[in-house]
This record gives C-alpha cells, structure tokens and sequence, in this order.
C-alpha cells in the first residue's frame, strides 16, 4: 500500500517512516513537523497540494507518496523485536537532552542495550583506523581512567582507536555508546564482534539508521556528529588530516563541545591531525586531569575504590548558583538575566566573572551567556 493511502497511527511511526524516506533527512523532517504541527499531520497533507506549497521537491514528494509505509513498519517492529532492540524518537522525554540540542538531531534513534545514567557528562574518543600501538595504547588508558572516574565514553564502533577506547571503557567495567553508521543488525568490521556483545551487555548501541542499512561510506560523517553531539567533549588520538575523526572535531566545534588533542611524533602522518587542532584551538592534553579540567563537571578522585561525577552545579555562592540555573536552561542575554534576578547589570558582573573563571560559563558576541559544552 502507497503511503499516499497510509496514514500512520502514531506520531512515533510517522516518524519511524519519516526518517526512511530518501532524500527527506532530519533539518526538512524537523522544519515540515513545525510547519504542519505533527509528524501525522505531514502525511495528511500527502495528495492534497500542501507540501508543494512549502517548496518540497516534486521528486520528494513522489518519494513520500511511493514509499511502501505499511509494509516497512510491520518489518521494522518484528526486526525491533528479533534483536531485542527499541526506538527512541525526538518527540520522547527521554531522549538525550544535549543531542537534542544540535541542529541536525537524528529524529529517530535504534537502540540495543541501556543508555548509560550519565550520559550527561560523557566524553567522546575518536581516531584513526590504522592507529599505532602508542594511539592505541593511550586511547584506552585515558577510555579506562576516565570511566573509573564515572564518565562515560562514546564512540564509533570502528577497528583502531574507536575499539580501543570501548575495550578501555569495558575493562574499567565503565559504560560506553558505540554509534553505528549502519543498521542494528550489521556489524561492522566484523572483527569488532565481541565489542558489539559486549557493548550491549555493560552501554548501548546506537543507530538512526533503520533495519538492513548497509555501511557505506556516506552513513559515517552523519554518524560522527551524533558522537560528539552526544559528548561534552571530544578527544581526538592519532588521524591524518583526511581522517573522520577531524570531521567529529569540527562537528564538536560547531555544537559548543570541548575539543582536545593528543599530540604525537612529529613525523608522523597519524600526528598531523591532532597537531592541526591544537594550532587551530583544541586543547593539548597530556592527561586525563587536562580534560577534567575544561568540563562542566565535578568529580572527586576518591582515596579508596569506588568513584563519583556529578553533572549538577559544583561549589558556587547563592549568586553564582543563581546565574547557574538560569543559564542551565538555555543561551541567556545580560538583559534577560538582570530581568530573572531583579540585579543591575553592574551587581551581575563579579558573579558572571567567577562563573567563567571557573571555566562554567563563557560569554558569547552581544553579551550572551551559556554554559560551557553546551550545558
């Protein structure tokens, strides 16, 4: 049955189907939900005029009106079932909120496995395919101390630094979120197979691609902006300056995560990359306590086994802790804080400054102010 005929019950199957349609993509998804008030809604508008009213390409609209809808939900959910799978939509309260924020946000999400508790506070580690045992050594150390911290790791799933950096994370007994550029049930690289199990035991895997996406090489860029825009920050370990990993830190660049590098023998190919984003801005770091540093969050090294973060708000005076919850919900001007606290713009600045001191807050052109990261 043509989907011209087929009217999702749900907006979740809307936008099940939505996210199937080619060509369509999320930005268009996202603006046509906006415009009709509904996922449902876009398909009561099919055959009707309206969606050439919105300047759709007539080749999209043929794609919507043709795509098998009926048929392709009923294999979807008996796929979500045979591989113990589930679908998170962006409509949902409890997809990830700093994904969210991206302008690119998938609208769907397959997901193997549990979203970690704090996922909050996680950090990305991206790299090189063909890493060296240096990267691959140090891209677990930093995934395994940094999990014995509590903070979870993200990455793509890939051979080389991608599997060090879940390998490192699993052996801290850590939680980590592989992101595929292909379907659910494809594993790719094969050789990566026990990471896979693994990952879904102690994280999750996750994709925004449906049942039976192979994994072709256009998928990977649209899969590293969810693992940084996932992240809080993105480390990068060993790549050359075609690598994808420098695609991640660019995508991190542009949704406010944290950038850093690790730097390496300065003739090798594998260092030009890191080496790049340091002189372009991203953070040297030597150690784990460099990135730590940079992040919006408090954890304590504790004396004895056992560990704890914490992504609330750290030490702070009634008037930073004040500023601190405002800007928490989103970009804030100097006149529309002023207006929330009843402070003169002069009463403002020593607490807005000790908010950026301690690295929390950063000013933004215009008198803009948001939490680091994105928080």
């Amino acid at each position: 049955m043509k989907s011209s005929l087929f009217c999702p019950k749900t907006n979740r199957d809307a936008l099940l189907i939505l996210n199937a349609i080619s060509g369509l993509g999320n930005r268009r998804t996202l603006a046509l939900i906006q415009h009709f008030g509904s996922p449902q809604s876009i398909f009561e508008s099919l055959g009707n005029g309206s969606l050439r009213s919105v300047g759709l390409p007539e080749q999209l609209i043929i794609n919507m009106e043709t795509f098998d809808a009926e048929t392709f939900l009923k294999s979807e959910e008996d796929c979500l079932l045979e591989h113990d799978a589930r679908l998170m939509t962006i409509l949902d309260d409890d997809y990830p909120s700093r994904l969210k924020e991206i302008a690119d946000a998938p609208i769907v999400l397959y997901i193997q496995g549990k979203i970690p508790e704090r996922l909050d506070c996680a950090i990305a580690i991206v790299g090189s395919r063909n890493a060296t045992i240096y990267g691959l050594q140090m891209a677990e150390q930093f995934a395994r101390e940094l999990s014995e911290l509590g903070v979870p790791i993200i990455s793509g799933l890939a051979r080389g630094i991608d599997a060090a950096a879940h390998r490192g994370c699993l052996r801290a007994s850590g939680q980590t979120v592989g992101v595929l550029g292909c379907g659910l049930d494809i594993v790719y690289p094969r050789e990566n197979k026990f990471l896979f199990d693994a990952i879904r035991e102690k994280g999750c895997i996750i994709s925004e691609f449906p049942f039976g996406t192979p994994p072709v090489s256009y998928n990977f860029p649209r899969r590293n902006r969810i693992v940084s825009g996932l992240s809080l920050g993105v480390l990068v370990v060993e790549a050359n300056l075609k690598s994808g990993a420098l695609i991640t830190a660019d995508f991190a660049l542009e949704q406010g995560r944290e950038v850093f590098a690790l730097p390496g023998r300065v003739d090798s190919p594998l260092s030009q990359g890191p080496h790049a984003i340091i002189r372009q801005g991203a953070k040297l770091v030597l150690s784990v306590d460099d990135i730590l540093e940079e992040l919006p969050v408090k954890v304590m090294r504790p004396e004895s086994a056992g560990s704890s973060l914490s992504c609330e708000s750290p030490d702070l005076d009634n008037e930073e802790k004040e500023l601190f919850d405002i800007i928490k919900e989103g970009k804030s001007s100097l006149e529309s804080l002023q207006v929330k606290t009843g402070s003169s713009s002069s009463g403002l600045m020593a607490p807005l400054l000790a908010l950026q001191l301690k690295k929390i807050v950063r000013e933004l052109p215009g008198k803009i102010y948001e939490l680091v990261s994105g928080r």
